[in-house]
């Protein structure tokens, strides 16, 4: 046989290879989405909320599932506004975090120091082990806020590294 000839027959046997799988089931239909079993919140419906205490447009937070102060797993959406960080602090369990939107500064360690910290791109992983200070936020000179989807183990137990001042710093 020829080239020619098994590309010539390859070519009348595709059609009916495609449709095997349809002539040997049936007509299969797809079912339909349970909203019982699979929940979804659209973007829009996001319940965005700004801690209490804390200048507008700094940080917002939108719980997704589970509590950080009580036992178990949970999930939130963070958002810091350019110009904002956190105050060094830690956390007693590990976090989870994958940089959604924008770009995420982070750094490490008890002393505030917006000019040591590294730039993380959206799709990127950051994970903050248990117990150790850091802190993060947007530069001043960000372009856009970033959004952290961010998962771990109940009860967080935030500890800021200086109680006495705000949780939040101008960087």
């Amino acid at each position: 046989m020829t080239d020619l000839t098994l590309q010539r027959r390859s070519l009348l046997l595709a059609p009916l290879l495609a449709a095997a799988p349809k002539l040997l089931m049936g007509d299969a239909e797809a079912s339909t989405l349970d909203p019982a079993e699979t929940i979804i919140t659209m973007q829009d419906k996001i319940d965005w909320q700004t801690r209490p205490n804390w200048p507008k447009d700094s940080v917002a937070q939108a719980p997704l599932f589970g509590d950080l102060n009580k036992d178990g797993l949970y999930y939130i959406l963070i958002k810091w506004y350019p110009g904002y960080m956190s105050a060094p602090h830690y956390y007693a369990t590990d976090r989870l975090c994958v940089v959604v939107s924008g770009t995420w500064w982070v750094n490490s360690g008890p002393d505030f120091d917006p000019k040591s910290c590294v730039p993380v791109p959206a799709g990127s992983f950051v994970r903050r082990v248990a117990t150790t200070p850091h802190y993060d936020g947007v530069v001043a000179n960000g372009k856009e806020p970033v959004v952290i989807a961010i998962c771990g183990i109940g009860p967080v137990k935030l500890t800021y590294i200086e109680p006495d001042k705000p949780g939040w710093r101008q960087a």
